[in-house]
């Protein structure tokens, strides 16, 4: 089954269009939140603040956003999400100069972002036939390739324009229709995820072994992307007037490669295990970050920077197959917002420890990037025997959706 295929199956299109609207602020917010602080007169350190409570918010929110979706339903959380995290958007707007509003708007609008990105992921087995699930998460990965590119543009055109409040209301607006594009479609409505484990205990999916040391490994994964977005920026300051485009360009080159890895995982027909791909993924990924510390010359370089992205996206398609193999029935949503709280994670420390080291030497952050996924990908490989599906779990597929349903869509 191709793309194409994938994407005339019934209500493809329309959840891939609205969670992508719906998941744009993502890309949007940290940026804006800076560009409308400073230009109410607010400085630097309220600035990273702010940023600081949006991130926090939503790495703390999702997962909780993720388990009350397992218990109540993708469109009541979808849809309540989005009204308040479009609060927090408005507050950030309305009031940019006072300290209170703008950690308030900040926080409100990363706790309650609609947790848009888990409730596809656990859509996709009941909207795709499973010879497609592979398909389908990789061009999921893809897209995020295209988001955190549009996302700044969005910001820079929309702020040039009409200012950085004009962001921040469309950042709100766009959550909102999101989440209203995909709530209302019959997948969304329908699904329902099986009934909870028992064993699930209040760790929810944290119970199964092998999906915490995945999300550690993955969270190796984001580290080396934090960490690589420092080295790409000092490596343009060293090389400025050589490097067409600076940072910029060496950024963009990796998220190519994402786009093109994920879009050729996708097409493939694979008869391995899911487990069995994403750790030698893993390694294929460590393997293709070792000649950084190299710190080649500019064109080198920038070919360097189109290989290493070409892992991430295939990693992390393959990641979503497992971690619904591996999640304890009724737990679904919750552990696919767990990956996203932990990559986030993983990606800020790798940032912060690099942006530590780069003074000292441009070698150390690209020893500093290959370390991440390095550790992470071994740490896949050694544990390789956990990452077998919960025997207790139910199919991952939600309730099917009614016949008249998908007719009436």
């Amino acid at each position: 089954m191709g793309y194409l295929a994938l994407l005339r199956a019934p209500h493809v299109t329309r959840l891939l269009l609205g969670t992508l609207l719906g998941r744009l602020p993502a890309g949007m917010t940290g940026l804006v939140i800076a560009l409308a602080l400073r230009e109410a007169g607010a400085p630097y350190s309220r600035i990273g603040l702010a940023t600081a409570a949006y991130a926090v918010a939503a790495a703390v929110g999702g997962p909780v956003l993720g388990r009350l979706v397992d218990r109540k339903g993708q469109p009541r959380v979808l849809l309540s999400t989005a009204v308040v995290a479009g609060l927090g958007y408005a507050l950030l707007a309305l009031a940019p100069g006072s300290p209170a509003a703008a950690l308030t708007g900040a926080a409100l609008a990363g706790l309650a972002m609609p947790p848009l990105e888990p409730c596809l992921r656990a859509l996709w087995p009941a909207v795709v036939a499973e010879e497609q699930l592979d398909t389908a998460y990789a061009f999921d990965s893809a897209s995020q390739q295209i988001l955190y590119v549009a996302g700044p543009l969005a910001v820079a055109g929309i702020t040039a324009g009409l200012g950085p409040s004009a962001a921040l209301w469309t950042a709100a607006a766009l959550g909102l229709l999101g989440a209203l594009v995909v709530a209302t479609t019959a997948p969304a409505r329908a699904w329902r995820a099986p009934a909870r484990s028992a064993s699930a205990g209040l760790l929810g999916p944290l119970r199964s072994p092998g999906l915490v040391l995945l999300l550690i490994g993955l969270a190796g994964a984001g580290w080396t992307v934090g960490a690589q977005s420092v080295l790409f920026i000092a490596y343009a300051e060293q090389h400025r007037g050589a490097l067409p485009g600076g940072a910029g360009l060496l950024l963009a080159l990796a998220a190519v490669g994402g786009l093109v890895g994920a879009l050729g995982y996708g097409a493939v027909r694979w008869r391995s295990s899911t487990a069995t791909r994403t750790w030698v993924i893993a390694l294929l990924m460590a393997l293709s970050y070792l000649p950084l510390p190299l710190l080649p010359a500019p064109a080198a370089m920038a070919g360097l920077a189109l290989l290493s992205g070409v892992g991430l996206a295939p990693l992390l398609a393959a990641a979503f197959v497992l971690i619904a193999e591996l999640a304890p029935a009724g737990t679904v949503t919750e552990a696919f917002a767990w990956l996203i709280t932990l990559f986030a994670t993983g990606n800020a420390a790798g940032y912060a420890v690099s942006g530590a080291l780069v003074e000292g030497s441009l070698a150390q952050v690209a020893f500093c990037a290959v370390a991440g996924i390095g550790l992470g990908a071994l740490l896949l490989f050694g544990c390789r025997g956990f990452f077998r599906p919960a025997a207790a779990a139910a199919p991952l597929t939600g309730a099917p959706v009614p016949a008249e349903a998908a007719a009436a869509h």
